[in-house]
């Protein structure tokens, strides 16, 4: 049997998934190998009638550029005792090629784990995908799809600030980024926004939606002091993410609960929480100032990837292919600028619970300081006594 290997993608989408699976699939058929997509990720993986693609040369040329994926993600993490070596001796597969976020990166890790305790010969590399960009890739590397999703919420949030300069109001976004604040300090950092709130923020303190709120009113009241009746603020729903159960609940909010009985977050708008509360403190304080909630989610998932991803995404496809002659496994596959392709091992990256650590914002950083140092309006101490009129 002609050997093959296997694609899966796990997680949300981002811009520039299949311009990986293109490259893989095209430099891999070139070399004679049998290239499989597996629709559904890891739940397909390891189920008894799996849901696959055999890709062709053509096929994989023209996905090259397209949004989205052509394969169908799964964010199904399977239990160890659903692990079995049935797909990999049913397709004489060599290579087990992953594309994810950390819980993806994290699964592969396991099976990188289980094929090596059980003595199977089978490759597995990584490629690192998630607009939230908090995979720890060496440093000034992003994961792909970052930058193109950026673009997308940079292009939305401009018209947004135009749209509040016009209408004389506020608007509240929220930005994707499940544990980290990349997105929203990226969009909020390139659009200048007067208010950017994101977790690493709170590295001294807890996390409430009162600090949250009371941030983006100071932002309001110094803006009005500087003549400017308007504005926008821009939360990374990350925040949520550092909250208790009984914080979020206590949000007034009537959310659906999941099976452990935690809120879940993924059924409701994050700037609609922001700006609702919001609103009732500005109410509170008797400020009349409006707000307006927009979020920034699934529309930049799937975009076309821009000029940056659909090159990086095509280093990262071919480095797949050098790392796999080079006889490496268990591995994220990198590009650094110069398109040089390294290995970031998995076990080099994980936690003690064998869960690839998140890349957080590095609020003591150069970038960083000088945004919230210098970009940034709200009152300060010196603003305490103008600020009561």
């Amino acid at each position: 049997m002609k050997s093959s290997i296997v694609i899966l993608a796990g997680g949300g989408p981002a811009p520039g998934i299949n311009t990986v699976i293109s490259t893989v699939a095209k430099v891999f058929l070139q070399s004679g190998y049998r290239v499989i997509g597996l629709h559904g990720g890891y739940k397909s993986l390891f189920a008894e009638n799996p849901e696959m693609i055999e890709f062709d040369f053509a096929f994989a040329d023209d996905i090259q550029k397209q949004g989205g994926s052509a394969i169908q993600m799964s964010r199904y993490k399977p239990k160890d005792a659903e692990f079995t070596t049935r797909f990999f001796i049913q397709n004489n597969v060599k290579l087990l090629v992953t594309i994810g976020g950390d819980d993806t990166a994290s699964t592969a890790n396991r099976i990188s784990k289980f094929l090596t305790e059980n003595n199977f010969k089978i490759q597995n590399l990584h490629v690192p995908k998630t607009i939230d960009n908090d995979l720890p890739l060496p440093e000034g590397s992003p994961t792909f799809g970052y930058y193109s999703a950026k673009d997308e919420g940079v292009r939305i949030a401009q018209t947004v600030y135009e749209d509040a300069r016009t209408s004389g109001n506020w608007f509240v976004v929220s930005a994707m980024g499940r544990e980290a604040g990349h997105l929203a300090f990226g969009i909020g950092a390139a659009c200048h926004y007067p208010m950017i709130i994101i977790p690493e923020m709170f590295y001294k303190t807890t996390v409430t939606f009162d600090k949250i709120t009371r941030l983006i009113i100071s932002s309001m009241v110094k803006r009005k002091m500087l003549g400017i009746q308007y504005g926008a603020a821009v939360v990374s729903e990350g925040v949520f993410h550092f909250m208790t159960d009984e914080e979020i609940v206590s949000s007034g909010v009537n959310f659906t609960f999941d099976d452990h009985g935690h809120p879940e977050l993924g059924n409701v708008s994050k700037a609609h929480i922001y700006n609702m509360l919001l609103q009732y403190k500005l109410k509170e304080l008797k400020l009349n100032i409006k707000s307006r909630p927009v979020e920034l989610g699934y529309e930049l998932r799937c975009v076309r990837p821009t000029a940056f991803d659909l090159m990086y995404c095509g280093l990262l496809g071919y480095g797949v292919k050098a790392l796999y002659d080079q006889g490496i496994t268990g591995a994220m596959v990198t590009s650094d600028p110069a398109g040089n392709a390294s290995p970031l091992y998995l076990r080099d990256v994980e936690d003690e619970k064998g869960k690839v650590r998140p890349r957080l914002v590095n609020m003591h950083g150069e970038k960083t300081k000088l945004v919230f140092e210098n970009g940034m309006q709200y009152i300060g101490e010196d603003d305490y006594v103008a600020a009561r009129y």
